[in-house]
């Protein structure tokens, strides 16, 4: 049996997701730069009026939600430091293929070391 997939409802759902995430952005996003100094706070460049869609919001703690009204979750990156950083976490942190574990192993980088050594001691 196949399930009809009402894609009216998902286009609606999709949108007002987008939507809520948006405002929700909008809302830290005009705080944070009313909080600090247009700079990023890695490279530290500054930032104009012309060139403030650089600009982005990082949440130390990478928690979207997490939006405390001290603003101590945030920090002002430019765009090339802010995916500098998420990629520098999703390296420590294994990625979302990880799935939480560090994948075994696969290889033996000390299977032929006896044979290696033994060959160069014959010289």
């Amino acid at each position: 049996m196949t399930t009809k997939i009402d894609n009216a409802k998902l286009d609606r759902v999709v949108a007002e997701a987008r939507r809520a995430a948006e405002q929700r952005e909008q809302g830290y996003r005009e705080r944070a730069l009313k909080m600090y100094p247009w700079v990023c706070g890695r490279c530290a460049r500054e930032f104009t009026r012309a060139n403030l869609q650089e600009l982005t919001v990082h949440h130390r703690n990478h928690d979207h939600d997490y939006n405390p009204p001290d603003g101590s979750n945030w920090e002002l990156l430019c765009v090339y430091c802010h995916d500098n950083e998420h990629s520098r976490y999703i390296d420590n942190v294994g990625g979302v293929e990880s799935a939480g574990h560090t994948p075994a192993a696969t290889g033996n980088p000390f299977a032929d070391l006896k044979a290696l050594l033994n060959r160069g001691s014959t010289k």
